[in-house]
């Protein structure tokens, strides 16, 4: 019914995405979003059928609106080309701040809240006892001159990414602020 609708409908290239409209991965929707260029027109059956979410087929339709895509609904009537259309667009756009505004206070408060109750976020700062020993030892191998750093990192078991990260803070601290930086 649907693809009878969009050919009656003068459509010249039709994606049928066989993905359920509710997983992220949409190997057809992202094809056909590819392909568009400025002026082209996308008609759906209907505007759901566009996205797992309202807020998706909010961001999706104001996306491709911004790069000057028409958009049409058959059976909902949305054309972004008509100042009808337009408006829709707006109001969509409305709704999507809106939801970022609530979304922005509701995280706001729930963080002050955890504040007030005397909780933080993130990982507790400092260093492993283990991370610490490390730091220590690769201090004092780290200045003999006769190691490169592979072997050093190869020998204290440290991935060369580590590594050069353990370099950098032995670069700004000396051992006795890395001792004082055991995690509580």
């Amino acid at each position: 019914m649907q693809i009878e609708a969009l050919e009656k409908a003068g459509c010249e290239i039709i994606f049928r995405e066989t993905i359920s409209g509710a997983t992220k991965v949409r190997p057809e929707l992202d094809k056909m979003i590819g392909q568009f260029r400025k002026g082209d027109e996308l008609v759906v059956w209907k505007l759901d059928r566009l996205g797992r979410s309202l807020k998706h087929i909010i961001d999706l339709v104001l996306r491709l609106s911004e790069d000057g895509i028409i958009i049409k609904g058959l059976t909902d009537g949305v054309d972004t080309s008509t100042i009808n259309g337009r408006l829709f667009l707006n109001i969509m756009a409305s709704l999507a701040e809106y939801e970022r505004e609530l979304i922005r206070e509701r995280t706001k408060a729930g963080l002050e809240s955890a504040r007030a109750r005397g909780r933080t976020g993130g990982r507790p700062k400092g260093f492993t006892k283990d991370t610490i020993s490390k730091l220590l030892v690769m201090r004092s191998v780290y200045k003999d001159f006769d190691k490169t750093p592979e072997e050093i990192y190869k020998g204290l078991q440290l991935t060369r990414a580590t590594f050069y990260r353990y370099s950098k803070i032995l670069d700004t601290y000396n051992n006795e602020e890395i001792k004082n930086m055991q995690k509580k």
